[in-house]
């Protein structure tokens, strides 16, 4: 007779589904029946969770002075384990060698490296190994593109539908940025190009689109934030929580997400802090947090050394940066001191080193591509 470890068929799913991602897939190795349970969309549904913690950061380096991408090396930083090991293999599934776009909800979205005969987009789950791949559309190799996918708002009984918004920058001969948007549904299987058409005086940065509340962000180098709604078509600039007059030296800044809401994190001689988008049509932030310099360097001395000198003396783009936040995600920086890589925990006000910079590979210091992710079970199938 065939042994059963609960009361009823319902209790399974119940005590399961309260476990997060990451030990559910482990569990998957218990049994077949536990396999079948874990993988079945209902159960994945049950156990999606928006306080789902944060896993790790996958960083890719960029190579800056050639059109031939090559193979760029991207790794994972486990942030959820107490001796970090940095992995290079967590992307070997995929058919073909790719660039890092964008990831939300445990989903990620990269290209095949250029130049490439037939190039691809693909999104994939890590975690499970699924991936749906698409011809790249026509597109400048240098756009945007952003994944916008939220189970929480569209149910994954059924299928898991996702949205990709592309945003291209054409710089025009009055020195001013104009922004167009194509959108790909999964459900038409299909790409289209929005009206909307955004001016700009400035260039997007850094590693983008953060999805927040349904909407898209990528941060500019003017410090102001472009935001796009997929479902609006929608797009606006939103100006950062403090001017550039403000500062003397050079900030540091990237922006993230943390319970719905876009954040904005700001390292200059004013010291760290973090803000909370309250109006994005009012630019209204919120400062959420804040620590000096001399508070920073107190509570992490082991770290940080003369760190108001260091952060002072940078005066130009040109110049190295010293500290650089580059990726945040639910009260979690990750960020770089001169050549290691540590996580900044807001709560604890603590920094841990990670990293060598060195180990993430011999470009890792020059704007690398850095984005968070949270461990998901939502399959991902071929279309």
């Amino acid at each position: 007779m065939k042994r059963s470890w609960f009361a009823n068929d319902d209790m399974p799913a119940n005590i399961l589904s309260r476990l997060s991602a990451k030990t559910l897939h482990c569990l998957k190795l218990v049994s077949k029946e536990w396999l079948n349970l874990i993988s079945e969309r209902s159960f994945v549904s049950l156990q999606l969770k928006p306080k789902e913690p944060l896993s790790g950061f996958f960083f890719q380096e960029v190579f800056q002075w050639t059109d031939d991408e090559h193979a760029e090396i991207i790794s994972y930083i486990p942030v959820d384990v107490e001796r970090v090991n940095v992995r290079q293999t967590v992307l070997d599934f995929l058919p073909d060698n790719v660039v890092i776009l964008s990831l939300n909800n445990g989903l990620l979205c990269c290209r095949s490296c250029f130049p490439n005969s037939q190039p691809m987009l693909y999104v994939c789950n890590p975690l499970n190994k699924q991936w749906r791949s698409l011809l790249w559309p026509n597109l400048p190799k240098d756009c945007r593109v952003a994944l916008a996918f939220d189970p929480f708002r569209d149910p994954i009984d059924i299928s898991t539908d996702f949205n990709l918004v592309a945003v291209s920058g054409v710089l025009t001969d009055d020195e001013e940025y104009h922004f167009f948007f194509d959108i790909y549904s999964s459900q038409v299987r299909s790409w289209r190009r929005s009206k909307e058409c955004f001016r700009c005086n400035h260039d997007l940065t850094k590693t983008g689109g953060i999805l927040a509340e349904g909407i898209l962000y990528w941060l500019t180098d003017g410090y102001g934030v472009l935001m796009f709604d997929p479902q609006n078509e929608l797009s606006w600039l939103i100006e950062g929580p403090l001017p550039a007059t403000e500062f003397i030296s050079i900030p540091e800044m990237c922006i993230g997400e943390s319970e719905g809401k876009l954040c904005y994190v700001i390292i200059s001689e004013h010291g760290l802090q973090l803000w909370i988008l309250k109006d994005q049509f009012a630019a209204q932030w919120d400062l959420k947090f804040y620590a000096s310099l001399d508070e920073l360097e107190r509570e992490n001395s082991d770290v940080l050394y003369k760190i108001e000198e260091k952060v002072r003396s940078q005066l130009s783009r040109d110049t190295f940066s010293w500290m650089d936040p580059m990726s945040f995600k639910d009260g979690m920086l990750l960020l770089r001191v001169s050549t290691a890589v540590y996580l900044y925990q807001f709560d604890t006000r603590m920094m841990k080193k990670l990293c060598d910079a060195s180990t993430l590979g011999p470009k890792a210091m020059f704007s690398p591509i850095v984005v968070p992710y949270t461990m998901s079970l939502v399959p991902v199938e071929q279309a």
